[in-house]
């Protein structure tokens, strides 16, 4: 029996609505809850700079209110996902602040049960020190291929599919025939508005891996570094949003039996609920562009993707499109023709 699919939810530290209010309110759909310590290096800015709080002053109120959340049989996913430690990255520094942080976690909020990350040095540290977490490799890794999974099997419990190319549903049903016979189980992010196969991932991971570095730094003030951006400002590159990774809400019945969690980006989401109320429901009637993070709605604006006007056959028709022909297609445009309206819809009306 197919056990329905549970999601995964980024926890903010925010002056307004807390993750704790969320989970509350949507307990039966969400399985973990996943965070980066104050202070660590991570795959988003860190979030006590970004809303103004001391590190201190942050993890005060993280360990409240994860330990509300992990009372409520939600499991805790710790995040070292930074694509890159620097000059500390095989260090006795790292072992210690990664032992360190555990530890606390352990005193103050009851623990963490999975442990995510980019760093087969950070999973051999938690695998010599703590055994009884799960170690799962991060989206940010790019594992999508048997190879990469047989090669890492001794490193990792759980694997986030490399999102690229989770539309492909035949190859998924391979991975997970692969994770069944080795005793692995597999995840995916189902919202991540970033371009697929994206060239500029890994300068932008390693970017925001230095973001404390960088925000101290006299930057150059007339270039933006997020590719993505620059290339939605020329209306021809639209269709790229039809072609990259996400999958809405309406198509997750297609991995049941496929993946154990689904990961929803909310870490920083200017409106979580939204989207978990989306997923949550398997179904929206707004702007498929506010569900994603980053969302690029100022870049298509007045224009919106209403994403009630997909056609039924959406999923059926992506999930077996060859890649080699993305450049000649032109399903995705004819589509998005269809689906991109003008006016000022508004999302959050649930």
């Amino acid at each position: 029996m197919k056990k329905a699919i549970q999601f995964a939810i980024g926890y903010q530290l925010t002056e307004g609505e807390t993750t704790a209010d969320i989970v509350r309110d949507y307990r039966g759909h969400i399985a973990e809850v996943y965070f980066s310590w104050p202070g660590t290096a991570s795959a988003r800015a860190q979030s006590s700079r970004r809303r103004g709080y001391t590190d201190r002053k942050a993890r005060q109120i993280m360990e409240e209110e994860l330990r509300a959340i992990r009372a409520r049989g939600i499991k805790l996913d710790l995040l070292f996902n930074a694509n890159c430690y620097g000059d500390k990255a095989v260090s006795q520094n790292l072992e210690n602040q990664v032992r360190s942080i555990i530890e606390h976690l352990g005193e103050k909020t009851g623990g963490a049960d999975i442990v995510t990350t980019t760093s087969p040095f950070v999973t051999r540290t938690v695998k010599k020190f703590f055994q009884s977490i799960e170690m799962r490799a991060s989206v940010n890794m790019r594992l999508g291929t048997i190879f990469a999974f047989n090669y890492s099997r001794e490193l990792f419990d759980s694997y986030y599919i490399q999102r690229d190319i989770q539309r492909n549903i035949s190859h998924v049903k391979k991975l997970k025939s692969w994770a069944g016979r080795n005793g692995k189980t597999l995840c995916l992010l189902a919202n991540s508005g970033c371009l697929r196969y994206c060239p500029a991932q890994t300068f932008h991971d390693n970017l925001v891996a230095h973001d404390g570095e960088i925000a101290k730094t006299n930057n150059v003030s007339d270039w933006n570094p997020h590719l993505c951006w620059s290339l939605y400002h020329d209306r021809k590159n639209w269709p790229a949003i039809l072609q990259g990774s996400w999958v809405r809400p309406e198509d997750l019945h297609h991995y049941e039996g496929l993946v154990k969690v689904i990961k929803l980006a909310t870490r920083m989401h200017t409106h979580p609920r939204l989207v978990v109320h989306a997923y949550a429901n398997r179904q929206y009637d707004g702007n498929l562009l506010d569900l994603f993070e980053p969302g690029f709605g100022p870049a298509f604006a007045p224009y919106l993707i209403h994403n009630a006007r997909f056609p039924a056959n959406w999923f059926k028709k992506t999930s077996v499109c060859h890649e080699s022909d993305c450049d000649t297609c032109g399903y995705c445009r004819s589509i998005l023709e269809k689906i991109l309206v003008k006016g000022d819809r508004r999302s959050d009306n649930f």
